[in-house]
């Protein structure tokens, strides 16, 4: 008999082999392992009728020239076995031979808690949550003091005790906590940071009412003080085009504004139809917002109910066609979306009786993606919808194959449990099996079912692989232009949940505050990308850091004196870069 042209595909490669109807399953997987390096032995070619035996008469396979079949298996000793066994390029370092710092930095190392320095927390939480925001560390990192009012001794850093030049600069302080913080796993004292902050702003020195230490104070205070500070002080320098010439110069931009920062677009409307009968016309306006408030009342269940109705107030003012005060209604629309969108719970209200700030307990549940399209500008959302929908389009499709690929090893996994059980009852079973088989492989009018062959892991995952980089170019097609030259916005009009600030207790001016923070992925020295993310969240509760799941951060939507969240920190799902989708 003649020797029948075939094709065995193994880890995404295609061998052609001339299969010899008169030899056995055995002498074919020899033939195999000169070519791919695979021992016999874990060989798994999967022929019509289910997989190759060693004592299989390649006749009873009737091959037909250019059919494809399947090979898995590895050599037993990997890809090490055949290539020469080379030095590490890097030395391995335990990590007892670690300095302090360089184990802080370790993949997997626990961060730095902040010591509670006598009700403290509200600050530590902010600190914390702040940290999240990659972009801030680099920034500060290239932040310099100016040179007046700096002593020659400013160099005290090394003491935990920063500078007298970073003293007065609560932008300096900042980075040089944030850099001691990034060179140890144990607790830290930001007493500089906090001396500097009572420095600025007197209201978190006040004592406590019992005279002795200080008072607890609102961490949404102190988030936006400090926001308020970098924004005035924190610039970077960005290339805009010349308008005479065109040419690029350098333009200085407020780091808060161009990644904390959004727009809003607002219409203020007299309420009383006298006025409207008078000839008043709406207000137009526009103002730039650094958080967006969620209201809380009776009826407020859900964070988005909260967000719409912080987007509607009342207003009173003069009225100069009725000349006398009247209620006005502002509707505000976001015009622009930061990358990184904080949510104020508002919780905290002054209570006359009590004459103090009150809690309100209601439960109000979060997301922990938020798609804020609703929220946005007519034009704006013609602007986001076409990526959001595609997204949402790329992980649908993305499931389906999951799914199906779990779908499929399942039935490999049957069809072989099946094999295996009717073999083991014996050969009356196993005549049973073969002609199943024979009966299932000519089907409906014969037809054949080689496009039925089980794929391996390989070659799903460059199936996938080539899909992802196909969307990705769809995606990246779709981003308005003008959205694509704002770095520093969000272009999908989607979040993710990325740090949480909490609040145990009754009163702002009593209780505890900790945060939440989304586990980065551990970064690839090689590649500079992040890895993967495992899901998982720090618990920063001061100086103690624990890792939760993510199910904790569902319990944070209040209902009681436990934990309740009081700020988000969201940010713009990643999208495509230029770079990404290059062919």
């Amino acid at each position: 008999m003649a020797a029948i042209p075939v094709i065995i595909k193994h880890q995404g490669k295609r061998y052609e082999v001339d299969l010899d109807p008169t030899s056995t399953g055995e002498i074919f997987k020899f033939q195999m392992y000169s070519l791919t390096g695979v021992e016999p032995d874990r060989q798994k070619i999967l022929v019509k009728g289910g997989q190759l035996k060693d004592d299989t008469d390649l006749s009873t396979v009737a091959a037909k020239p250019g059919q494809t079949f399947m090979m898995m298996g590895t050599p037993a000793g990997g890809e090490g076995v055949r290539q020469q066994i080379e030095r590490p390029a890097e030395q391995t370092k335990f990590m007892e031979d670690m300095t302090e710092a360089e184990a802080a930095k370790a993949e997997g190392a626990i961060p730095s808690g902040l010591q509670n320095l006598g009700n403290t927390c509200y600050l530590n939480s902010t600190l914390q949550t702040l940290r999240s925001v990659p972009e801030l560390q680099d920034e500060l990192s290239k932040y310099s003091v100016s040179s007046v009012g700096r002593s020659s001794t400013s160099d005290l850093s090394q003491f935990g005790l920063g500078g007298f030049g970073s003293s007065t600069d609560l932008t300096a302080s900042l980075r040089d906590l944030y850099q001691q913080m990034s060179e140890t796993q144990t607790g830290f004292p930001p007493l500089v940071f906090l001396n500097t902050l009572r420095t600025a702003f007197p209201q978190f020195a006040q004592k406590s009412r019992t005279g002795q230490g200080y008072a607890q104070q609102d961490a949404e205070e102190a988030w936006s003080q400090i926001i308020s500070q970098l924004r005035q002080k924190l610039k970077i320098k960005e290339s805009a085009a010349n308008g005479e010439g065109g040419s690029q110069k350098d333009a200085e931009i407020s780091f808060i504004d161009k990644y904390l920062a959004g727009r809003f677009v607002s219409n203020l409307e007299c309420d009383e139809p006298a006025a409207k009968e008078a000839g008043e016309e709406s207000t137009p306006g526009e103002d730039t917002f650094l958080k967006l408030d969620c209201h809380i009342n009776k009826d407020i269940n859900h964070l988005r109910n909260g967000i719409l109705a912080g987007l509607e107030e009342k207003i009173e003012k003069r009225s100069p066609t009725l000349d006398r005060d009247a209620i006005y209604t502002k509707t505000s629309r976001i015009s622009r979306l930061p990358k990184y969108l904080t949510v104020h719970f508002v919780r905290f209200f002054w209570k006359r009786e009590a004459q103090k700030k009150a809690k309100i307990m209601r439960k109000v549940t979060f997301p922990p993606e938020l798609d804020v399209v609703e929220f946005c500008t007519d034009t704006l959302r013609k602007q986001l919808i076409p990526v959001r929908d595609k997204v949402r389009e790329i992980r649908k499709d993305e499931e389906d194959v999951t799914r199906a690929r779990k779908r499929q090893k399942l039935a490999h996994k049957q069809e072989e449990d099946r094999e295996r059980e009717l073999k083991a009852k014996g050969p009356a079973n196993e005549k049973k099996l073969v002609k199943d088989k024979a009966a299932e492989s000519k089907g409906d009018g014969d037809t054949e079912i080689a496009e039925a062959v089980y794929k391996t892991d390989a070659e799903y995952d460059a199936e996938r692989a080539s899909s992802i980089h196909a969307a990705k170019k769809e995606l990246f097609a779709l981003i308005n232009p003008e959205l694509a030259a704002d770095e520093g916005a969000n272009k999908s009009g989607i979040y993710e949940l990325r740090g949480v600030v909490t609040h145990q207790g009754a009163s702002a001016d009593s209780g505890h505050y900790t945060s939440y923070v989304k586990k980065q992925g551990a970064l690839d020295s090689k590649t500079g990308q992040r890895k993967e993310e495992d899901g998982k969240w720090w618990w920063f509760n001061d100086d103690k850091v624990s890792e939760v799941d993510a199910e904790k951060i569902e319990t944070l939507s209040g209902g009681g004196e436990s934990h309740s969240a009081l700020i988000l920190l969201y940010r713009a799902i990643d999208l495509p870069t230029a770079e990404e989708v290059k062919d």
